[in-house]
């Protein structure tokens, strides 16, 4: 049974900085095949595509807001990926969840999957709330 589990969100204001972790249990040496999303709601918003990896850990693509300012990465060795967030805004305060594609793009290995109707599995969501 493959779960996801976000972790590190919180309360900080604007401007500062936070990063985010999501560790996958249950996928084994299948992780890597695996291409992987950051995605955020807002309340009365609907979820969008933050950040993403595909197989090869160097092809990552990110929302035009967060170009520049956030940086994604996975460890296929801790079966986890990161979100490191700088500089972050009061719109930015949103549940984020990272979700796992098992087979992206066909067995591609630099697809990066950005529709939430690609993703195989979520995790719960981890709380970011940015003031003032």
């Amino acid at each position: 049974q493959v779960q996801l589990a976000e972790s590190g969100g919180g309360l900080v204001q604007s401007g500062d900085s936070l990063t985010l972790a999501c560790v996958v249990s249950g996928a084994g040496r299948a992780f890597s095949t695996y291409a992987l999303g950051w995605f955020r709601q807002a309340p009365g918003k609907e979820r969008e595509f933050v950040a993403g990896v595909a197989k090869a850990p160097d092809s990552i693509r990110y929302a035009d807001s967060a170009t520049g300012r956030f940086t994604l990465s996975r460890d296929n060795s801790k079966n986890a990926m990161y979100l490191m967030m700088n500089s972050l805004r009061r719109e930015e305060t949103a549940l984020y969840y990272c979700a796992a594609d098992r087979h992206p793009g066909f067995g591609s290995q630099r697809y990066i999957p950005v529709g939430q109707g690609e993703y195989d599995y979520w995790g719960q969501g981890t709380q970011v709330t940015v003031s003032s």
